[in-house]
């Protein structure tokens, strides 16, 4: 996993909405985005990705995101082998809220554009 590359979540803006050059991929399940998640963020659980990466543009800088970075880290393996580059964001949510960062609650599948 150590090539996969990390980013703090102090290195990251606290919105996504409307970012027309990146991503961030929310890949908890529906109840951990419903209790809280970043805005802008799109919605697609782990158990998703393999049948929704039409949903994502490989142009696009894409930021992954779950819980404490696990899933993040596992779904960025499958993205490379499938031609995706991308990021994991160090310390996932709960780094975001240590932080003090902002979260949207609800359940909507997607809140931002995944730029397609």
């Amino acid at each position: 996993m150590g090539d996969i590359t990390q980013v703090p979540v102090t290195d990251l803006p606290d919105d996504f909405t409307g970012r027309t050059d990146a991503v961030m991929l929310d890949v908890r399940e529906d109840d951990e985005w419903a209790s809280g998640h970043i805005r802008g963020a799109v919605h697609i659980p782990l158990a998703e990705v393999p049948g929704r990466l039409d949903e994502l543009d490989p142009d696009h800088d894409l930021y992954v995101v779950c819980h404490s970075s696990g899933r993040s880290m596992r779904v960025l393996q499958y993205l490379a082998q499938v031609g995706y580059d991308g990021i994991c964001v160090r310390g996932g949510m709960l780094a975001w809220q240590e932080h003090g960062k902002p979260v949207e609650t609800g359940d909507s599948r997607s809140e931002g554009d995944a730029g397609r």
